[in-house]
């Protein structure tokens, strides 16, 4: 759980972090320029093509963020079937899935995720502390470029709400807070995937997790 800056990499892949008014920009920014990311925040979806990778942070409710995402909807689908990488961050992942419940416990009804990852997101059941706040173990699952080098390193967790996918094989990496829960899931194909904790809060595994996605994002 070191929390040592490191020294900027040289830069290897372009990467646009989308911009739609929640994410925690800054941080996030300064974490993949680290890894080696050439990084462009943007609110324009064109964009997005002429990247090699595109990051979707996220701070705040599910229903608001797919609210403000929607202009960004049509071109976030367009890349993921071109296989350009996409990176969902703590609430940017929630919003790969289907669903979440927490647009129904606000009152607002049933709020329709990207649906890159068939799943729903759901509360911690009322015994456990919320928000789920803190470092956890990362249990990694499953081969993915995005979890070399960080099977049982630790990683900085904020949510109240955690990721159910359809498919078991969607999990990528999982941790334990009562319940064992995903950390990273992944579609398909394997280019659109996120984690629920922050890896520009966490500290030398964060680096590494971002270290590995401007390395995928190089390889397209």
């Amino acid at each position: 759980m070191s929390t040592t800056t490191p020294e900027k990499r040289e830069t290897v892949a372009s990467v646009v972090m989308v911009d739609y008014g929640l994410g925690n920009l800054r941080s996030a920014r300064r974490g993949l320029e680290r890894a080696g990311a050439d990084v462009t925040v943007s609110d324009d979806p064109e964009t997005f093509a002429d990247a090699d990778g595109i990051v979707l942070p996220g701070v705040g409710a599910f229903s608001e963020g797919m609210e403000n995402a929607g202009p960004f909807r049509e071109a976030l689908a367009e890349a993921a079937d071109r296989g350009q990488p996409i990176f969902g961050i703590c609430l940017g992942m929630q919003m790969l899935l289907t669903s979440s419940e927490e647009a129904d416990h606000a009152g607002e009804g049933e709020v329709e995720g990207l649906d890159f990852v068939p799943g729903r997101n759901v509360r911690f059941d009322e015994g456990q502390k919320v928000p789920h706040m803190g470092w956890n173990e990362l249990h990694v699952q499953r081969d993915h470029p995005l979890v070399d080098g960080v099977d049982g390193e630790y990683a900085y967790f904020v949510h109240s709400y955690y990721a159910v996918p359809d498919d078991d094989g969607a999990v990528v990496a999982t941790t334990d807070y009562g319940v064992e829960f995903p950390a990273i899931v992944a579609n398909e194909a394997g280019n659109v995937f996120g984690t629920q904790f922050h890896p520009e809060k966490s500290g030398e595994t964060g680096l590494q997790i971002l270290r590995n996605f401007v390395e995928l994002c190089a390889d397209q």
